[in-house]
């Protein structure tokens, strides 16, 4: 804890100083462009990943960065996602998965959850994406089926599927890799994510992924 202390410190002693006018005008302004759905990961930091600066990302951070299919009923992941986009009127929505996932290395290494019940249920948002990567073990492969099932799930929602006919919002999907820094970018080039089915998920991946240098 005594770590965080002098972090907060030297916030206070040398860096909101150097941003104080940003921070002003923050008090007053919420216009973030991106809705960033990230792992829980804290190896993951969506603002240094990305080089922006308080006030540009929206973030929403989750175990595996699952984005549960819409369903009647409030919950804080569906409201995140509906504040951003109607309210914040964000223009774009990542959906970024990373290396070395715990939640995707369970699932796909069929870790013992008994201990974590609550885990174990969470993760049953990844079932689809766990059924479509072929080979039993394969954590970069599910990695990236998990990244592009979000998306597929992210178009369910009535705020994104409004904002996606209007042509007001755009989705993408990222692997972050820990290690080199590299971003592989997923996001089927010829396909709109809200079109994508669980059976052309798989081919547009391998068709369309790209580098994005670190």
């Amino acid at each position: 804890m005594q770590d965080i202390t002098d972090g907060v410190a030297r916030f206070q002693r040398d860096v909101f100083p150097a941003k104080k006018e940003l921070f002003a005008h923050l008090a007053t302004h919420h216009t973030p462009d991106t809705l960033f759905i990230s792992c829980s990961d804290a190896r993951v930091v969506p603002e240094l990943i990305t080089g922006t600066e308080p006030g540009d990302l929206f973030v929403v951070r989750t175990a595996g960065n699952l984005v549960p299919a819409h369903t009647l009923g409030a919950d804080g992941i569906s409201a995140s996602i509906e504040y951003a986009v109607a309210a914040l009127n964000v223009r774009d929505i990542i959906v970024c998965g990373h290396s070395a996932c715990g939640a995707m290395t369970a699932l796909a290494e069929g870790h013992d959850l008994t201990g974590a019940p609550a885990v174990a249920s969470w993760l049953r948002h990844a079932d689809s994406s766990l059924a479509r990567t072929a080979a039993v073990g394969d954590v970069p492969a599910l990695v990236r089926e998990n990244v592009l099932a979000q998306l597929a799930n992210l178009a369910t929602h009535p705020s994104v599927a409004r904002a996606l006919n209007e042509h007001k919002v755009a989705l993408h999907g990222w692997v972050y890799d820990i290690p080199t820094g590299r971003i592989d970018d997923l996001t089927p080039s010829d396909l709109t994510p809200s079109d994508l089915t669980p059976s052309d998920r798989a081919a547009s991946d391998d068709r369309t992924s790209a580098a994005i240098a670190a």
